[in-house]
């Protein structure tokens, strides 16, 4: 199975920029972020897909967020720009053949916090 790695959560202002990578353990065929805010249920994020480069994101995060990845150290990245308080949740990373939906198959990292105050 995919292992996978998140770092680069923490806390940003309002209006601030974070980067999260996850570095997986070998190549996948899409990868995405997801992200679960307390009491709510998870939403995908944004996802990228290996062969074609073609990236998704949710509406609530275009135009602010970019994913993209380096193929040479199998490591994806969300850089988290003009950050709100609603973006504050836990992140996690998922990499699978299918991506859409809540990524079925698809193996899971632990998860990094963001806080936006």
């Amino acid at each position: 199975d995919v292992q996978l790695v998140e770092s680069g959560g923490g806390s940003a202002q309002a209006g601030g920029s974070l980067r999260l990578s996850c570095a997986t353990s070998e190549s996948a065929y899409c990868t995405a972020w997801f992200r679960q805010a307390p009491g709510k249920g998870r939403e995908g994020v944004a996802s990228i897909y290996t062969g074609t480069d073609r990236t998704y994101y949710a509406d609530s995060v275009k135009g602010r967020f970019t994913i993209s990845k380096d193929n040479a150290k199998n490591t994806v990245y969300l850089q988290m720009d003009s950050l709100k308080p609603e973006d504050t949740a836990m992140y996690y990373c998922a990499a699978g053949s299918f991506c859409g939906g809540n990524c079925p198959n698809c193996a899971w990292g632990q998860g990094t916090q963001v806080t936006v105050s």
